[in-house]
């Protein structure tokens, strides 16, 4: 069966303008004609990318190369300066950690309040519920307001939501680097099942092993521009000459 592309990213740039002071930028707001007083920053330019069904995408770079940025415009988070971006199916973006979420509900009640804002009817997720909160293993914390949460258990309550509702797109920037040696083994597992099961992630770490592990594909992006995509054994090594400083992409 030939593949189909569920990502399209065509000729995408997105434009930041940059102002020395917030007087500069009151400005220019108050008078729009002026333009004087930014400089333009490009944190993505000229990007294009095609992503498969089915595939996990490692996706690498220095920060402040644009992962993120790229992350966010795929999930429609923001949109392009410049370019077309289209998604085919339901995509979850795992973004920030607990950034859907409500600090003042408990755990238990910012599951079906983050669902809700994905567009998951309450019924799809009352069927799922003891999944989500046997796999995010947090205990009695699940019934208190996540304010009282750890950086960890937000991403633990937040990857077991965003996994275990089925969809068909996954974002996931720099999600696992939080949490225990057992839960990011469960997390590279449940990926595993995705990925068995023909869905689509991308994957943002700076955990060169886990791009080698999990990935089926790596692309590296350096200032902005896509720099190399390939196998993730072939891109590591680029990856790392960039970080020593031997690359001529600098």
């Amino acid at each position: 069966m030939n593949k189909q592309f569920v990502i399209e990213v065509n000729n995408v740039s997105k434009k930041y303008k940059l102002y020395k002071s917030k007087k500069h930028r009151a400005i220019e707001a108050l008078i729009p004609r002026i333009n004087k007083f930014h400089t333009d920053f490009y944190s993505l330019k000229d990007f294009n990318l095609k992503v498969n069904q089915g595939e996990i995408i490692g996706v690498i770079g220095r920060n402040g190369s644009g992962k993120s940025t790229l992350m966010k415009l795929i999930a429609g988070v923001t949109v392009p300066t410049s370019g077309t971006i289209r998604v085919k199916g339901k995509i979850v973006p795992l973004l920030e950690l607990g950034s859907g979420f409500h600090p003042e509900f408990t755990g238990y009640e910012n599951i079906y309040f983050y669902t809700a804002i994905l567009g998951y009817p309450k019924k799809l997720i009352n069927t799922k519920i003891k999944e989500i909160i046997d796999f995010a293993d947090v205990g009695a914390f699940i019934d208190q307001p996540v304010k009282n949460y750890s950086s960890g258990m937000k991403s633990r309550l937040a990857f077991a939501v965003s996994v275990n509702i089925d969809p068909d797109i996954l974002i996931l920037d720099e999600v696992l680097s939080v949490g225990d040696g057992e839960f990011r083994e469960k997390s590279y597992q449940k990926i595993r099942e995705f990925f068995d099961r023909k869905k689509t992630i991308l994957y943002v770490s700076h955990s060169l092993n886990s791009i080698k592990d999990l990935c089926s594909r790596a692309i590296l992006i350096e200032k902005g521009e896509l720099i190399m995509d390939d196998l993730p054994e072939k891109v590591i090594p680029v990856y790392q000459d960039v970080l020593a400083g031997k690359s001529p992409f600098k």
